[in-house]
């Protein structure tokens, strides 16, 4: 008889040029089911990812979840077992990044930011803890972080405490075998980055490239095989030896 298939969640997947994307296409291929959840994602996306995914093997899920909602975090992970059954694996992918100083960042943007970076993740870690049933040391918790702190105060923040989240999670939740990483991509371009900005980051980077969505999968997916059952509580620079410039 076929082994079921185990089931990821993995949040931040809205979009084709997505990290969270490429990790859950990645995945996918790799033999997991896959539950999705994004917040207004691009027209058509959903339907159209969805059927990439099941034509490799995988039965999803997908959900529009504002993750801003305090609730959101424990009614998407319900929604999830209730249709594919327990979660073996969370994927933090999802993030709110607006662009703001010191002296310019409002308390509205403060907020949401850590609504949406901090909470929630911690929320969704605590719904993914409380359901998990696999077995001891098969459970993971993977999340993508940053380093970006100047000129983008409150993301930067925000991600630095989810670091401190996770950080946390792998102790605290060890006794059922889950284990809890963070990761830093670097510079990726999904959008953001203008050639001119994409030659200066390259030149900031050991290897003289920018990352790509695949390069952050590759790492996600080692971490949530047997064979990354023995990393716990780290937080990895899969970013080329990037080095910010000041």
């Amino acid at each position: 008889m076929t082994e079921p298939r185990p089931l990821v969640l993995i949040t931040g997947v809205g979009r084709k040029i997505s990290i969270g994307t490429e990790i859950a296409r990645r995945l996918a291929a790799d033999g997991w089911d896959i539950a999705f959840a994004n917040h207004s994602p691009d027209s058509g996306f959903v339907d159209e990812f969805s059927l990439e995914l099941q034509e490799l093997g995988a039965k999803t899920f997908t959900s529009d979840t504002d993750l801003a909602d305090p609730s959101a975090p424990e009614t998407l992970m319900q929604a999830v077992a209730a249709q594919l059954g327990p979660v073996r694996a969370l994927v933090a992918s999802h993030a709110l990044s607006v662009d703001s100083s010191i002296l310019d960042t409002s308390v509205e943007s403060f907020d949401r930011h850590f609504a949406v970076n901090t909470r929630a993740s911690w929320l969704l870690i605590k719904a993914f803890a409380q359901q998990y049933a696999s077995a001891p040391g098969l459970g993971r918790i993977v999340a993508l972080t940053s380093d970006h702190t100047t000129h983008n105060l409150p993301y930067g923040a925000s991600k630095g405490a989810l670091d401190r989240i996770v950080i946390a999670a792998a102790g605290e939740l060890g006794h059922l075998g889950i284990t809890a990483n963070i990761v830093n991509p670097g510079p990726v371009n999904t959008g953001w980055i203008s050639p001119e900005a994409g030659e200066a980051l390259s030149r900031e980077t050991a290897l003289g490239r920018l990352g790509t969505q695949g390069d952050a999968a590759n790492l996600v997916s080692f971490l949530l095989s047997e064979r990354g059952g023995w990393i716990n509580g780290q937080l990895l620079h899969s970013n080329g030896g990037f080095h910010l410039p000041f």
